[in-house]
């Protein structure tokens, strides 16, 4: 548990408010092999109105694996995003403010 929230601190500790995390493509293309276009059927190319997107987001510290994967709609993948982002900076404040907090506050105990 400590090291699974250790690892979720250095992935959202290491990233800016704004910033992209990379994905691979080369991922991208594993998942897309066995999950085809679904308004297409095909397994390379532009997927009108449909976007890969990560079940659990990047900046959460999911991976990007297929099994991490799934193809939503462009409106739904928007609305997702954005979602995403807001929780991410929700959680990397809640991560680096309290120890913020911690230092100088003379009602709290030091830390050995």
């Amino acid at each position: 548990m400590i090291r699974s929230l250790f690892a979720i601190f250095l992935v959202l500790a290491s990233c800016s408010a704004g910033a992209r995390i990379e994905r691979s493509q080369a991922e991208v293309r594993a998942f897309r092999a066995d999950n085809p276009c679904p308004a297409t059927g095909r397994r390379s190319g532009a997927c009108a109105g449909w976007a890969v997107d990560h079940v659990l987001p990047l900046c959460a510290g999911g991976p990007d694996k297929p099994a991490n994967m799934q193809w939503i709609t462009d409106a739904d993948h928007r609305f997702k995003t954005l979602v995403d982002e807001r929780e991410c900076r929700k959680l990397r404040r809640a991560i680096i403010q309290p120890a913020v907090h911690r230092q100088g506050d003379p009602n709290l105990p030091e830390q050995i």
